[in-house]
């Protein structure tokens, strides 16, 4: 097996919808009205879902329930340190909530991290 894409599931779907497609710059793919759109992609499907969606599908209710924590990361490459703080900048200016401005970390990479509407942190790297 492998993982063939990576869903969101929001409460927020417009907001989100707005956030991934004219913030973070990428092209809708398909939609399914207010409730389900996937995103172009190279590799992995990246996708979101409404909570009700979800919950009719599966029969699980618990998607319906209040998100607490972050319990989902993206991890965005770029190919700099340089370009790290350039689209951290470029991101935060488009609405992107900041959590940490850029800086180097032990573990050789240049981070930043921001948070989408439904306050997912996400994080923009490149090796030192």
């Amino acid at each position: 097996m492998r993982i063939d894409m990576i869903g969101i599931i929001t409460g927020q779907f417009s907001e989100m919808l707005e956030f991934y497609r004219d913030v973070m710059g990428f092209e809708v793919k398909m939609q399914v009205e207010n409730n389900y759109v996937e995103f172009e992609n190279e590799g992995v499907r990246f996708a979101l879902s409404t909570k009700k969606v979800m919950a009719d599908a599966t029969g699980e209710q618990g998607y319906l329930e209040e998100n607490k924590g972050h319990p989902l990361e993206l991890a965005f490459r770029v190919n700099s340190p340089e370009e790290v703080d350039t689209k951290y900048n470029e991101l935060v200016e488009k609405g992107a909530q900041p959590v940490t401005d850029p800086a180097d970390q032990p573990w050789n990479q240049r981070t930043a991290f921001f948070a989408d509407p439904d306050g997912n942190i996400h994080e923009i790297f490149a090796d030192l």
